[in-house]
């Protein structure tokens, strides 16, 4: 399965292929930032088979953490495209940048939900858990 995506203004292109390690939502503080007050809607994809095809991603991860994620984004436009998480063997891929994101589906699990604000809404039916599953 292959999936391609990349920011609002085009700058920065990305393929994406294999089978989801993970669809999930984020309600964490820091993934709130990042989707402008929502949950954080992702696909987790086996890190061999992510490659960008156009342009080149800017990265920032925050210097006051012990352990940080590294968020790339489009230089340009600021669009955040993927997070890299230390020790998670994938890449995480906003759904919201993919060029079809109806083919994510649906998310599978909702993390972070200790930080879950009052008008975030889970689907129902899905595992949350208050930080990670273990």
């Amino acid at each position: 399965m292959a999936f391609e995506g990349g920011c609002y203004c085009g700058a920065v292109r990305y393929v994406s292929e294999g089978e989801p390690v993970m669809k999930g939502e984020c309600h964490c503080r820091e993934c709130q930032y990042i989707a402008g007050g929502g949950p954080n809607i992702f696909m987790a994809m086996p890190t061999d088979g992510f490659r960008y095809t156009k342009g080149k991603a800017k990265k920032f991860a925050r210097a006051d953490l012990a352990n940080p994620v590294t968020r790339e984004f489009c230089p340009d436009c600021g669009t955040h495209l993927v997070t890299l998480a230390p020790g998670f063997p994938a890449v995480i891929v906003k759904v919201g940048t993919l060029d079809d994101p109806a083919a994510y589906g649906g998310p599978q699990v909702a993390i972070y939900t200790c930080d879950m604000q009052s008008f975030h809404q889970i689907p129902p039916g899905i595992p949350s858990f208050e930080r990670l599953p273990g």
